[in-house]
């Protein structure tokens, strides 16, 4: 009987200690919990990123200075260079990392996108400046270059992680 006893003193002393974590004040949150936080983030980010190209070695992937990795599937060195102030007319396939279809534009629809004057993912504007007109590429977009800490709020979760089929039919 004294060992249950204890045993709930000791469950009572644990779950206070712990709805006072919980309830700490937010200004007790420094910088460095959100510098330390953050990295944390990026680390596993990394990892996550590392593991599905080690998955996927047919994947032949640049990494820009920002974290974009992408892969030109169909190359078109003839093509025009998508540049600021151009709009694109793109077919878009957006899904998660693991597979999970988030939008897709129509084959016969087009998506346009006038480049670095739009609101979407900033990733995908970086992107559509490395093509060329008539080229296809994957892209992998880190959540801080697609949607970031929220999500879309509708089918992207937050901190999600983007795979982009994009294909850059004409320039405007």
């Amino acid at each position: 009987m004294k060992l249950i006893a204890f045993f709930c003193v000791l469950t009572l002393v644990a779950c206070n200690q712990a709805k006072k974590q919980a309830t700490k004040n937010p200004a007790d949150w420094s910088k460095d919990h959100s510098v330390s936080y953050h990295k944390e983030i990026n680390e596993r980010e990394q990892i996550t990123i590392g593991l599905y190209l080690d998955h996927h070695k047919e994947l032949k992937v640049q990494t820009t200075s920002t974290g974009l990795r992408y892969a030109i599937i169909k190359e078109n060195p003839k093509g025009e260079l998508g540049e600021i102030g151009k709009t694109a007319s793109v077919i878009l396939k957006i899904s998660l990392l693991d597979g999970t279809p988030c939008y897709t534009t129509g084959d016969d629809v087009y998506d346009e996108i006038p480049i670095d004057r739009n609101d979407k993912e900033s990733g995908l504007n970086e992107a559509l400046k490395l093509m060329r007109e008539g080229e296809c590429a994957k892209l992998i977009l880190p959540n801080h270059l697609a949607h970031g800490l929220v999500g879309d709020l509708e089918q992207i979760p937050p901190l999600a992680i983007l795979l982009v089929d994009v294909e850059l039919v004409e320039l405007q």
